[in-house]
């Protein structure tokens, strides 16, 4: 961060019971750079993502009274290059409209999510999420669900709401642990995505599709059928978002199997669905 071309005007790290040596190296820096700003909070006796938000909701009580027209989450298992945060806040000086920004990521293991996913470009990952301060107030911020999903809730509302959220491919941030598996095997990862496709509200339809994709994938059939036993959950979400989600989820399914009808190859990060403007 203290190498960006573009710097923050606060950035404040909580620190909620890390076990390393985290606080030490944070208050090294925040002696030389009055920035930072290390926050302590009591130790969780529990790891939850919950957990996350009310960390984050510790943070952006400590810069209420600045004032500022962008504020971001930053996750600390990840890194980007000097320039990648002036790159996202040039994005929203470009467009009143934008709501949401952030990058496609990569992992060790070769993983691109402007490859390797479909979640597209209107997704905007929660390792790195930057917010227009009048759209994140709009959404009511990050929900504190305990069972994850809590930056596709806020990315898929700002869209609800009429907000354009995107991921800009020309960049990248590298996540440095396969996404997911924090404390738990790949199948329990791929377990615990199919119970947040269900309580996300996802569609049953797109989900067989996604089952079917899974279990081409190595392992063979494992992750899938993971993910398939994991979808059955209680849904947090608002009837009104779930049908939302369903929308763009079948817009995406149409575009990828009419690519598909045509013998051409699907274009994962480019299966845009409309984006209605504000009010």
């Amino acid at each position: 961060m203290v190498a960006q071309t573009r710097l923050p005007e606060r950035w404040v790290i909580v620190d909620d019971g890390s076990t390393d040596r985290t606080a030490q190296i944070v208050e090294g820096y925040a002696r030389r750079y009055p920035w930072i700003e290390l926050f302590r909070r009591p130790v969780r006796s529990d790891r939850s993502f919950a957990g996350k938000v009310h960390a984050f909701n510790a943070g952006l009580e400590r810069v209420r009274s600045l004032e500022f027209d962008v504020i971001g989450n930053l996750d600390a298992d990840l890194s980007f290059d000097p320039e990648y945060l002036e790159f996202l806040i040039g994005k929203f000086a470009e467009d009143p409209r934008l709501g949401v920004a952030g990058t496609p990521f990569t992992e060790d293991d070769g993983y691109d999510t402007a490859r390797d996913s479909f979640e597209g470009e209107n997704h905007v990952a929660g390792g790195c999420q930057l917010f227009r301060r009048q759209c994140f107030e709009k959404v009511g911020g990050y929900i504190p669900n305990r069972a994850g999903g809590i930056d596709w809730i806020a990315v898929t509302t700002a869209r609800m709401k009429g907000w354009r959220t995107r991921s800009f491919a020309e960049k990248r941030f590298h996540h440095y642990r396969t996404l997911g598996t924090a404390g738990r095997s790949s199948m329990a990862a791929s377990f615990s995505y199919g119970e947040k496709d269900y309580y996300l509200g996802g569609s049953p339809v797109w989900q067989l599709f996604r089952v079917a994709y899974r279990m081409t994938r190595r392992p063979v059939l494992i992750d899938g059928v993971a993910l398939l036993s994991g979808y059955c959950w209680e849904r947090p979400v608002s009837s009104e978002l779930m049908q939302f989600h369903r929308q763009e989820q079948m817009k995406k399914l149409g575009a990828i199997l009419r690519t598909l009808l045509r013998l051409k190859k699907v274009d994962n990060f480019s299966l845009a669905t409309e984006q209605r403007p504000t009010n």
